[in-house]
């Protein structure tokens, strides 16, 4: 579930240790024997790519192909949060000219929500989406074996299958794609009922009366944003003085005050401790000794990489600190030949990334062209309501490292499509060199900010100007129009 700012991360990727091989292999592709351990985004992109490429392939998933990304995480919660935004953008009905007197507009909206049937249509997709991939996949002749998969010396990959039997097989070229799980806390473990964990939402038939959030970061404040929509009281607990801390300031700020103005709690630099079931919910104990009860708690406070019994100190591959696989800007870990991708890397957690790591592990490994891992043009979204759409150097990076930059900012009200739809908070900021004019980044917060951002990508992957994107011409009226208005005002400061 969790996404990411690359703005705030520095666009270095992790070092592999000394002794990574230097080179892809010369063998022909397709007498080259891959192993793909992990079947989300990363693993099974991967798999495609070496097929594209002639190899023989096995990809080796214990859950379903797909991974959390498909069916526990991105998909299932990005189905909700549309729910939701639905219900969210029912509210302006009335200001539209649209008579909603059926569709409540305070916390009753909840006696509209059927939670069962909504959790129900969630799962289905998710499962659609994976039966989707595991036919791609069969269509391109990927072998599938269903199981856990463990290094077995640097070339052998050992599967604990899921009908008890064991089953091995030997590989010139190993991917290790096993993502991350939900980080828990010792003095607040999940049961699945009323302690919970992001994964484990789906099993609820009804809405939560009140919902303690524990975590502000992304995966905290989407479904604290999801849930307040739905209907449910939400308190918000941030250990922080601000939700989502990561992120831009003013983009931050906007969603609180859009949170408490939607009439969600949010208790700031208020770190919890613990949580216990009571009689009829639970009770949530701060450090300071408060206590916030609710009918349920979301424990969201980051992953943890599913690297342990994966045999990577049988294999000698390195790891970092906090249990990441160490790897270089082509995916390559400290091991001749074995690759890794995705969530148990330590590169920033976003699908789109896992995927492109596993195809470049592919294609330097088989001996394609293979363009590095470029982390600061990762564009990344965060599904609030209105949603933060980032891309490139962040505010707070071009100032830390003292870099001279203009910004502008457009309030979204300005635009005339946001006018007629009736959309009021939001904006477009950029980030330009006060002389070269090239755009270093962008900050879009709006309703489907993640289609917006895609413009201000293009600019700083190709290191267009704020003329080259001043010049082009958009739709009118669009809310992409405040991206090139946006570039001409910065025109006026770029000398």
């Amino acid at each position: 579930m969790p996404t990411a700012n690359p703005s705030s991360t520095d666009t270095t990727a992790p070092a592999a240790a000394p002794s990574a091989a230097p080179g892809a292999t010369s063998a022909d592709p397709r007498s080259q024997r891959v192993v793909v351990v992990g079947g989300g985004p990363g693993g099974y992109e991967a798999a495609l790519v070496a097929r594209r490429l002639g190899a023989q392939v096995t990809v080796v998933e214990r859950h379903g192909l797909g991974g959390a990304a498909v069916l526990t995480d991105v998909v299932p919660s990005k189905t909700l949060i549309a729910t939701a935004e639905w219900l969210t953008g029912a509210e302006q009905g009335p200001e539209l000219g649209i008579r909603a007197d059926h569709l409540p507009t305070d916390s009753p909206r909840r006696d509209v929500v059927d939670l069962k049937a909504v959790n129900a249509r969630v799962l289905a997709l998710a499962a659609a989406q994976s039966a989707d991939i595991r036919a791609r996949l069969e269509r391109e002749g990927v072998e599938i074996l269903t199981g856990a998969g463990r290094l077995d010396g640097p070339a052998r990959v050992v599967v604990e299958q899921a009908d008890g039997t064991t089953t091995a097989r030997d590989a010139d070229t190993v991917l290790l794609a096993v993502g991350a799980t939900p980080r828990t806390l010792p003095t607040a473990q999940p049961d699945g009922e009323r302690i919970l964990t992001w994964t484990q939402l789906y099993d609820l038939d009804e809405l939560p009366e009140r919902l303690v959030v524990v975590g502000s970061g992304v995966t905290g404040a989407e479904f604290a944003g999801a849930y307040q929509a739905l209907g449910t009281d939400v308190v918000l607990v941030s250990s922080r003085d601000r939700v989502l801390p990561g992120e831009d300031m003013d983009a931050a700020e906007l969603i609180e005050g859009v949170f408490r103005s939607r009439g969600m709690t949010v208790m700031s630099r208020s770190r919890a401790a613990s949580a216990e079931r009571t009689d009829d919910g639970v009770a949530v104990t701060l450090t300071d000794g408060r206590v916030v009860t609710g009918s349920h708690v979301l424990i969201a406070v980051g992953g943890v990489p599913s690297t342990a019994g994966l045999g990577l100190e049988t294999a000698g591959v390195e790891v970092t600190g906090s249990g990441h696989i160490a790897v270089d800007k082509v995916s390559r870990t400290s091991v001749r030949g074995i690759y890794a991708a995705g969530d148990c890397t330590g590169e920033l957690p976003l699908a789109s990334v896992a995927a492109m790591q596993g195809r470049i592990a592919m294609s330097h490994a088989l001996g394609d062209a293979v363009v590095p891992l470029k982390l600061g043009q990762v564009a990344a979204n965060i599904f609030t309501a209105p949603e933060i759409a980032t891309v490139g150097y962040s505010e707070q990076r071009l100032r830390d490292q003292g870099s001279r930059y203009v910004t502008t900012t457009l309030p979204l009200a300005r635009n005339p499509r946001a006018k007629m739809l009736g959309m009021r908070d939001g904006f477009v900021k950029l980030f330009a060199h006060p002389e070269a004019g090239v755009v270093l980044g962008g900050v879009v917060v709006a309703p489907r900010a993640s289609e917006m951002i895609f413009p201000i990508t293009l600019a700083v992957a190709h290191r267009l100007t704020v003329d080259d994107v001043a010049e082009a011409f958009t739709v009118y009226p669009s809310l992409a129009g405040s991206v090139a208005e946006a570039a001409r005002v910065l025109h006026r400061q770029v000398h």
